[in-house]
């Protein structure tokens, strides 16, 4: 039970890391790369922020430092013209040293005796995984429902539209570099936050915790596009959410058997990530089979 409560509660604060990586991805159709570089750095900026007493304003200045991150990688595709695959990696790359820098040249804060954002309420609820899981699912749900609510304005109609057909974006007069700006900047913000609240459940923030965000977070969308089949906004919003749980779960359960020891635990994310990135071609293939064995059946009848 307590790896499953365990897994639940990783995977609800790494889902706002899917949903950043679900509106780059799958709404605005751009790949971004940044993804590793602005998980740390909101990592690095929480850590900061509660080592200096002040948790509450480090969630806020993760959703800024992830948002910025987004914005000098929109800069770069919009106004400078440079491949999206390309500013995302300088842009992670130039992150890597403002990392250090912010946390002061050290690649690891400890934050174990220091309070967080979870230990708000600690007298009413004294038990620390239930208070961490029921903490990170209302940010989560708040997050659900912005997101929801935003791409059904005009802005988030929009984005929706570039991501659609850009060409016909632009022809319709759209500031398509200004919406561009807009989505990237949200996406790096919720992934900047969950890079916070993983540093205050897990009690420190290292350098390398970002390393491999970006795979784990697509296979997370891809697994929760095969459990939650609907399509629409909010059913995507509700599979990063469930993706993002039952990828934590699997690897848990994968990691906890006794047939993979500990180490394994980087090889085994990346057969998780291969089979939830080959699981759209099985399901194709499956149906084209599905399509020729009725084609077969109704010829010879």
């Amino acid at each position: 039970m307590s790896l499953l409560i365990g897994s639940i509660e990783l995977g609800i604060i790494y889902s706002l890391l899917v949903l950043g990586i679900y509106i780059s991805f799958r709404i605005l159709d751009v790949p971004d790369l940044t993804a590793d570089g602005s998980f740390t750095f909101g990592m690095a900026v929480m850590a900061m922020s509660v080592t200096a007493g002040h948790p509450y304003l480090g969630v806020l200045l993760s959703l800024a430092a992830g948002s910025l991150a987004g914005l000098v990688t929109a800069l770069l595709q919009t106004q400078l013209k440079i491949q999206p695959i390309l500013a995302g990696i300088l842009t992670m790359t130039g992150l890597y040293s403002i990392n250090l820098m912010v946390m002061q040249g050290t690649s690891n804060v400890a934050l174990l005796d220091t309070p967080t954002v979870f230990h708000a309420f600690s007298g009413l609820l004294a038990h620390e995984v239930t208070r961490k899981v029921l903490y990170s699912a209302v940010i989560v749900l708040i997050v659900i429902v912005f997101l929801e609510v935003f791409f059904k304005t005009n802005c988030g109609l929009c984005i929706r539209a570039i991501g659609d057909n850009e060409r016909m974006a632009r022809a319709s007069s759209m500031n398509v570099n200004m919406y561009k700006i807009i989505a990237f900047m949200i996406s790096n913000a919720l992934i900047g936050l969950s890079g916070g609240l993983i540093a205050c459940d897990q009690g420190f923030a290292d350098m390398n915790s970002g390393v491999g965000m970006l795979i784990v977070g697509l296979a997370a969308v891809i697994i929760g596009e095969a459990i939650v089949r609907k399509r629409g906004i909010l059913f995507g919003l509700i599979g990063c959410l469930v993706g993002s749980i039952a990828y934590r779960i699997i690897l848990a359960v994968a990691i906890k058997s006794d047939f993979f020891p500990a180490y394994a635990m980087k090889l085994i994310s990346a057969v998780v990530v291969v089979l939830a990135l080959a699981l759209p071609a099985w399901q194709n293939y499956r149906a084209n089979q599905k399509l020729r064995k009725g084609d077969a059946h109704a010829g010879t009848e």
